[in-house]
């Protein structure tokens, strides 16, 4: 037996192509297969990505966009991110906060080349993704509540809108002093809201100092200062426009960025900014009226979170007469503002959950 195996082996008879073939087919299909799954794969993770950024995109719609308008869009931005088959918005809510929540997923047979000898002629790719967009500031409320000082100055609300490179003014502060000549200095605030080439006055506030012999029988709110022998009683009477106006509400629902700025054309430095790491020191941000910390020096605020959500915070400004850091006491602008939060186009406030 052992001979006939022998012979069989050095046998130059006849062709080996046979047993070649029968070893072969089953390699080509396993490296085939393999290729084809690499494909799938690569496949797979670039409709990933592009399924990623569409529906990330379709968050920054508006909120009165309606889901079918909202899905063509998804299936634009899908494609133009490369993604192959087909793409769905699954769903798109906005809850009562603001709270926006969307799924979405996508198909593609994708034809195979290896796995046809096997007649697996596609292998379905799918993929799906889910964001969540938390509510942010989409209106602010600013109203003066206390200025002071003998330098003239004015603070103002800068936005960027969406697709805008310029920032524009949005609302003013502006502080004229009296001149009376009291220690601290009082004078006349005007708040207004500005929409392009039109300026509107929300609110005024003027401040009346006098001279008295004693602090007794002082009206509410009243101011007192003291200097050498004189007394000051410094009052001050605020007007709205119209009447049962809250100050200057502004719309940002619109805007990407927000600064404020605190021109001091007799201060040194002139001009401040909260986006300035060198000049935002200045500003005040806090809870109440003597909870008000210093924005740290190097550091710059971003008045998307600074501003707070459905109660009023409380904002002051160092013009430049004293160094920093320094007490809120020592601050001379004083004003309050109040934020109300829903849904957002901002692409920032989104996170993939899935």
């Amino acid at each position: 037996m052992f001979g006939y195996a022998r012979d069989f082996v050095r046998s130059r008879r006849g062709s080996m192509m046979p047993v070649f073939i029968i070893i072969l087919t089953p390699l080509l299909l396993a490296v085939g297969f393999s290729v084809d799954y690499t494909s799938a794969v690569e496949t797979k993770s670039n409709m990933q990505n592009a399924l990623d950024a569409a529906i990330l995109s379709v968050t920054t719609l508006p909120k009165t966009t309606p889901l079918a308008d909202r899905e063509t869009s998804l299936k634009q931005a899908f494609a133009a991110n490369g993604g192959q088959g087909t793409a769905k918005l699954d769903s798109f809510v906005v809850a009562a906060d603001g709270t926006a929540t969307a799924t979405a997923s996508a198909h593609y047979p994708m034809p195979t080349n290896f796995m046809q000898i096997a007649r697996i002629e596609t292998v379905e790719v799918g993929v799906a993704s889910a964001v969540r967009k938390r509510p942010a500031l989409v209106q602010t409320t600013f109203k003066v509540t206390k200025v002071s000082g003998y330098w003239n100055k004015t603070m103002t609300l800068y936005g960027t809108k969406f697709g805008d490179t310029v920032a524009k003014p949005l609302m003013t502060i502006t502080y004229a002093y009296n001149n009376y000549g009291d220690p601290k200095g009082y004078g006349t605030s005007i708040v207004s809201t500005i929409n392009g080439s039109t300026t509107t006055k929300v609110q005024q506030q003027v401040c009346t100092t006098s001279t008295v012999k004693n602090f007794s029988s002082l009206p509410s709110g009243a101011i007192t200062q003291t200097s050498g022998s004189k007394k000051y009683v410094t009052t001050c009477a605020d007007t709205f426009y119209p009447s049962n106006g809250a100050g200057a509400v502004i719309d940002v629902s619109q805007m990407d960025n927000l600064y404020l700025q605190m021109d001091v054309p007799s201060g040194s430095p002139k001009v401040l900014k909260s986006n300035d790491p060198t000049t935002s020191n200045r500003l005040y941000i806090g809870t109440s009226t003597t909870t008000m910390p210093e924005v740290a020096t190097g550091q710059t605020v971003d008045i998307f979170t600074a501003v707070p959500c459905g109660q009023p915070g409380y904002q002051a400004w160092e013009d430049g007469g004293n160094p920093v850091p320094a007490d809120v006491s020592n601050a001379d602008f004083f004003y309050t503002v109040q934020g109300k939060c829903d849904f957002n186009q901002r692409p920032s406030n989104t996170v993939l959950t899935q």
